[in-house]
């Protein structure tokens, strides 16, 4: 029998070790950043077109390379930053596996001009597909420019999966801000379409962490600082007030490699135990200088992910350095732990939301905090299923009428209406028994009779619910409101959250807001939805574009997410009172919606109990 295993051909085999190098652009942006910055440059410049598919373009001032290096570095395991196996447990450098340009030139089209300091010419090369098309002397600066265009030209089912631009832009900024981070002593700059995102010339952490994540960031930042035998840690960690619902800027570094590791997590969130919400995440970019033979960073080809000798012993000098921090600042949590702090405080000088009786032309005037976020008239299927859920409170007169009984037995005696349908009564003259208003339950539960027993409601949940069925037409029918400002209120973001902002800015604009980029990550708001004039909206588009991050694993439509994540910000939360009215008007939308049993989010808005269950209960 002819024998059948052959040795793959180069371009095969670099294909192949691309599909786990290069997932995406942001993951040639990566490598090629990493090369520039082993290569001693002082000044790197990271060029993109259509978020990296058509075109990235990484220039430095390094080193630069002589006329066979260019072309070596393109071979498979060539590298100049490791000589023998135990060079791998000595590793200071940021690449070594010399895998990452034969993978990209495999998949892409790359145009390489570099040249060294002391040469006078330098070397273009040009490869298409794993093929040298072209190498040829240049005129060009010292340094290294490499240019790849069409990232998986040849490898269209993995063209094919890439993301939208915007999508793709963010892991790439990602990406980028982890380096910048890293090495603050070097001037980096980032361009998409010709447009500057960041300019961040070389300086201290603090002032390249305020850079890269917004001037609102120096007031959070905590100093930590710990020398121990094994590891010496340092960076700073965010004030607890100051935590976020969202991922994204927790940060590890060792020997000034970006890392993740869930573990060392953990111990930060140990020490921040008492200080912040539940699944709410703290600021931080810690630094770890460790021996390198006490690590090992060959655990994964994207370099994330490594090990170290004693990782127990990290971890709790890790949540020592941090609660020693905290300590030391005298930073104490400045939030409610029982509540959630609410972004807004509603006004309760309104009468809420009545719906139309045949009383007094007054009352069917009146408005409501609750419904002024409506954007119009109930539907018909809303009315249908608000008569199904009156139906629930049918009969209730009859109940208090046993209890009336019952009361004048013991010599107590209560007025009340006889039949309860919902509606608000017509005359102050009759009165309801106390014991069936809705009451709350430590400012946040509310406790609403019906017939056969009560329904307990969360009022931030059925809240929640209200909203994002409103924010959910509004988007869909562009029947918000619009209130102008009289002085335009200017909202400077980071420029990843600028450009999430962005993307999303027409369906924002669509809920009521008049918003119009600026220039530079600032926004202006010209106008703010009537209904909700009285809101402080810079915390309320803060607090959107946080859940609207928060949303993104979940895949969810653009407005299905803005819905949601606006709902989230506005809702009453958790811990605010509320009035009779209010209360009520609070129950009648919440089953006027199409969906009253859960929020956006699937947490229940109600649960009911049944008289039979009590009793039941107290027969244990």
């Amino acid at each position: 029998m002819a024998d059948i295993i052959q040795l793959l051909p180069d371009s095969i085999a670099n294909q192949i070790a691309a599909g786990e190098v290069i997932q995406r652009p942001a993951s040639a942006v990566k490598e090629l950043l990493e090369n520039a910055i082993d290569s001693g440059a002082t000044e790197i410049k990271v060029i993109l077109k259509d978020a990296g598919k058509s075109l990235i373009q990484i220039i430095d001032n390094g080193c630069g390379m002589s006329d066979t290096d260019a072309r070596m570095a393109f071979e498979r395991h060539a590298t100049s930053k490791i000589r023998a196996a135990k060079d791998l447990f000595e590793i200071k450098t940021m690449g070594f596996r010399g895998e990452a340009l034969p993978s990209i030139a495999a998949i892409a089209h790359v145009e390489l001009k570099t040249r060294q300091q002391n040469q006078d010419l330098g070397t273009r090369l040009v490869i298409e597909g794993s093929e040298v098309k072209t190498q040829e002397a240049c005129q060009t600066s010292v340094g290294s420019s490499f240019s790849i265009k069409n990232l998986f030209f040849n490898v269209p089912a993995r063209r094919n999966f890439l993301k939208s631009d915007n999508v793709e832009l963010r892991h790439i900024i990602d990406e980028f801000q982890r380096l910048a981070i890293a090495h603050a002593e070097i001037h980096f700059s980032l361009h998409h379409n010709e447009i500057e995102l960041f300019h961040l010339p070389n300086g201290n952490l603090r002032q390249r962490i305020v850079a890269v994540f917004g001037a609102k960031h120096n007031k959070k930042l905590v100093p930590i600082s710990e020398d121990t035998d094994v590891v010496r840690i340092s960076g700073f960690v965010g004030k607890p007030e100051y935590a976020k619902k969202s991922r994204g800027e927790q940060l590890f570094f060792v020997n000034n490699r970006f890392i993740k590791s869930a573990y060392l997590h953990h111990a930060v969130m140990s020490a921040y135990e008492n200080l912040i919400v539940e699944k709410n995440y703290p600021f931080y970019a810690i630094f770890f200088e460790i021996d390198p033979a006490k690590i090992d960073i060959n655990v994964h080809p994207t370099k994330q992910e490594i090990k170290f000798d004693n990782e127990r012993e990290v971890y709790n000098y890790v949540r020592v350095a941090v609660r020693h921090a905290l300590g030391q600042y005298a930073v104490m949590p400045t939030i409610d732990f029982d509540a959630e702090t609410s972004l807004s405080t509603f006004q309760t000088a309104a009468s809420p939301v009545q719906r139309p009786t045949q009383s007094s032309s007054s009352q069917k005037s009146s408005n409501s905090n609750w419904s002024n976020m409506t954007p119009g008239v109930r539907r018909p299927n809303e009315e249908n299923n608000l008569q199904n859920w009156e139906k629930l409170f049918e009969g209730l007169g009859d109940t208090a009428s046993d209890e009336q009984s019952s009361n004048e037995e013991i010599g107590e005696s209560i007025t009340i209406d006889s039949s309860f349908d919902n509606n608000l009564i017509e005359s102050e003259e009759k009165e309801l028994p106390i014991s069936k208003e809705p009451f709350q339950i430590q400012n946040t539960y509310i406790v609403s009779h019906i017939k056969s027993g009560f329904l307990l409601i969360d009022q931030q949940s059925a809240h929640e619910r209200i909203l994002y069925e409103q924010f959910v037409q509004q988007i869909e029918e562009s029947t918000a409101s619009t209130q102008k400002e009289l002085f335009a209120q200017t909202i400077e973001m980071s420029p990843s959250d600028a450009l999430l902002m962005k993307s999303i800015l027409p369906q924002v604009n669509a809920l009521g807001y008049d918003i119009q980029e600026f220039g530079n990550n600032t926004f202006v708001i010209h106008g703010v939805p009537a209904s909700s004039a009285d809101l402080n909206h810079e915390a309320v588009i803060e607090h959107l574009l946080e859940q609207y991050q928060s949303n993104l694993d979940l895949k969810l439509e653009v407005n299905d997410n803005i819905a949601r994540s606006m709902a989230r910000s506005t809702a009453i939360k958790r811990g605010k009172k509320l009035s009779v009215l209010e209360m009520k008007s609070l129950i009648d939308q919440l089953f006027a919606t199409r969906m009253p049993y859960k929020s956006p989010i699937g947490r229940k808005c109600f649960i009911s109990y049944e008289m039979d269950e009590l009793s039941k209960l107290f027969d244990e």
